[in-house]
């Protein structure tokens, strides 16, 4: 409306990089513009020619995955540039994507951290495919395969052998056996860290191929079994790994007792160790006593362990740090086995007890010998009250984080905080029927600096608006969810003692014992071929 066109120049505050006085909303007349040539030439000038590629590669590394996305829809040079940067790739490893793999390593030519995954319902990648990858990325170093089930044993021994300079390698739901397993051992020297979960392809029971040591075995830091039929098979490669540090056993069948005394006889360097659902006994754990460096230890419902064995890893076990244990409520683990704890423990910074029913007895010496411990937390124990809650804002002068879930404790006892525990910078109280919102809010005006976390907070602002809502009647609580699981919520949520609603797998639990647990044991590991067929 009466808007004369105008010439655009350049201006020192602007970029003029990508602009097209074409679609210039000024232009609204079509009118003859005469614009100097030199300015053109300046408009249409790219600055980022200047910077070589290795720069913006550098550039693009410090990027989200949407924006590098983005940034290689810019030019012809930065789609280049982007897929030559980029060093992590993950795919969904269904047959669908099998013909395009030429041209996506073509582009993504320098790729050195790869995860593959197939969902349960599709049919994955096999074991040309696998061939294919691994003859374009010969610098693999970390290899993740997740629901390959196509892959076998002629897959993997393809990829051994095209990617020797694999330092991490990690399967879960494969089909692959024994021999792919030993190939990847004998070709990859540079491995350090290895996790295997539900390798169907060797629970052939007592027959199955041993797996390992092989070249591997030298550099290997690091071992996660979980959830396999067989794992007693990857015993020679444990034993074989003199400069293995961290070993996780997770949900495996069979006698561990036998196993563990074989890798604790010799000199080893064992600094983490977890043990969880395994039939493991006292005499498994003096085995892993014999670790004098052991720094970390986690023991998780193994029903057959007892006060003894934790005593012998107290008393041998000087450079303990941190320490988990779920007693599953057996009362096998108690006062006796922490009392040692807090005698010859004195570095432990952070304890964990879930299912274990202590008094102040042992809360005290724990609080006068533990003179650097940092976090506790105490879960589901029918012993712990108010009376124990208060000797720990007493004693424990250095802890900094402290929770308690499913206990007895009422407002009284979380009271004692508002002067004890000077170093304490988060508390969180869950599932104690006695503990309040009103304390919370009293606690947390009386140390600013504390932070409460309180779930009957959460539980009073649900039932405002469910009976706003409705308006009266029936008023059913959705279940707290977790990542999106409600089953897994609770199944990890310990009962309460006092009254509080009790989930289905925490009920079971208290019944468990070594009866039930042995039968389970030995069910299932005559169920082998069922049980693989089922899942």
């Amino acid at each position: 409306m009466g808007q004369a066109s105008s010439t655009h120049g350049y201006s020192p505050g602007g970029s003029n990089r990508y602009h097209d006085p074409g679609l210039d909303l000024h232009h609204h007349h079509v009118c003859p513009t005469f614009t100097n040539p030199a300015v053109v030439r300046q408009q249409q000038l790219d600055y980022t020619a200047e910077i070589p590629d290795e720069c913006l590669g550098l550039i693009f590394q410090s990027l989200s995955s949407g924006d590098r996305k983005l940034c290689s829809l810019v030019c012809r040079r930065w789609f280049a540039v982007e897929g030559q940067s980029r060093h992590r790739l993950a795919l969904n490893a269904s047959a669908d994507v099998a013909p395009h793999l030429p041209s996506i390593f073509t582009r993504f030519d320098s790729v050195t951290k790869l995860a593959l995954r197939c969902d349960r319902k599709s049919v994955s990648v096999n074991d040309d495919a696998l061939t294919l990858i691994s003859l374009r990325c010969h610098n693999l170093t970390r290899l993740k395969l997740r629901g390959c089930r196509e892959i076998s044993d002629i897959g993997m021994l393809a990829l051994a052998t095209n990617c020797k300079s694999l330092r991490k390698f990690s399967c879960g739901s494969c089909m692959f056996g024994a021999k792919g397993m030993n190939a990847l051992l004998d070709n990859c020297s540079s491995l350090e860290e290895l996790s295997v979960k539900r390798l169907r392809g060797i629970s052939d029971g007592f027959a199955a191929e041993p797996i390992g040591p092989g070249v591997a075995a030298a550099a290997l830091k690091s071992i996660t079994l979980k959830e396999l039929y067989n794992g007693q098979c990857f015993g020679p490669l444990i034993v074989g790994s003199k400069n293995l540090k961290m070993l996780k056993i997770l949900r495996c069948l069979g006698d561990w007792d036998r196993l563990l005394e074989s890798i604790t006889c010799r000199k080893n360097c064992l600094t983490e160790i977890h043990l969880e659902r395994l039939q493991v006994s006292d005499f498994g754990l003096m085995a892993i006593s014999k670790c004098p460096d052991l720094e970390i230890f986690h023991l998780v419902k193994a029903p057959d362990c007892s006060n003894d064995g934790i005593l012998a890893i107290a008393e041998n076990c000087k450079v303990l740090r941190k320490l988990h244990i779920d007693g599953w409520r057996t009362n096998r683990i108690g006062d006796e086995g922490l009392i040692g704890i807090a005698k010859n423990s004195v570095n432990l910074v952070e304890l964990v007890l879930i299912g274990v029913n202590l008094s102040s007895v042992s809360l005290m010496a724990m609080a006068l010998n533990c003179q650097k411990l940092e976090r506790l937390a105490l879960c589901g124990s029918e012993t712990i009250g108010d009376p124990e809650i208060t000797c720990i804002a007493a004693k424990c002068v250095a802890l900094k984080k402290l929770c308690i879930k499913g206990c007895r404790v009422t407002d009284s006892g979380i009271e004692a905080f508002a002067f004890g525990c000077p170093n304490l910078v988060k508390i969180k109280v869950k599932k104690c029927r006695g503990v309040t919102s009103e304390v919370a809010d009293w606690l947390r005006a009386r140390r600013v600096s504390l932070s409460v976390s309180l779930d009957a907070d959460e539980m009073e602002n649900e039932a405002l608006d469910a009976s706003t809502s409705d308006g009266g009647g029936v008023l059913e609580f959705p279940p707290i969810v977790s990542g999106g699981n409600a089953v897994a919520a609770d199944a990890d949520a310990p009962s309460t003692s006092n009254g509080s609603r009790v989930p289905n797998k925490s009920r079971f639990s208290l019944f468990a014992g070594r009866t039930l647990v042995a039968c389970a044991f030995r069910r299932l590991s005559n169920g082998n071929g069922s049980s693989n067929d089922s899942s």
